[in-house]
């Protein structure tokens, strides 16, 4: 009689023992990904990489520092750009002329900063105040 109390004492415990085990395994969710859509991630990083390596140019660099723009701040910006305005940028950057890049890099970037001051999410312009 021991014999089977030392069993079913042993059963409850091991079902304790798996219970315990079980509940602590997280559920894994497996799905498909579109090649599209990884083309598209791959893409946006291509081209916020291009958009730094533009920073690289002696003239931007000299531009935004006459301006008083810090390349931190840049760099900031161009990571927080969202696919589409992203994927915009890169459009308008490959239909200007090969001459007029740089001048067009600047410009854009001023827009940019202008909207996010306008919209409170960065301070960089003091002239510029803030919509809310």
């Amino acid at each position: 009689m021991t014999m089977r109390i030392s069993m079913r004492r042993f059963a409850a415990g091991l079902a304790a023992l798996h219970f315990v085990m079980v509940a602590q395994v997280p559920m894994v969710q497996a799905a498909m990904i579109d090649t599209p859509q990884v083309l598209q991630q791959q893409q946006q990083q291509v081209d916020r990489d291009q958009l730094r390596a533009m920073l690289d140019d002696r003239q931007v660099q000299q531009k935004l520092e006459s301006l008083g723009v810090d390349r931190a701040q840049v760099e900031a910006r161009i990571d927080s750009l969202t696919p589409a305005e992203l994927a915009q940028f890169n459009q308008q950057l490959q239909q200007e002329p090969v001459g007029s890049g740089v001048v067009g890099i600047i410009v854009l970037f001023l827009v940019i900063f202008i909207i996010t001051d306008m919209l409170c999410a960065t301070d960089i312009f003091t002239f510029i105040k803030c919509i809310r």
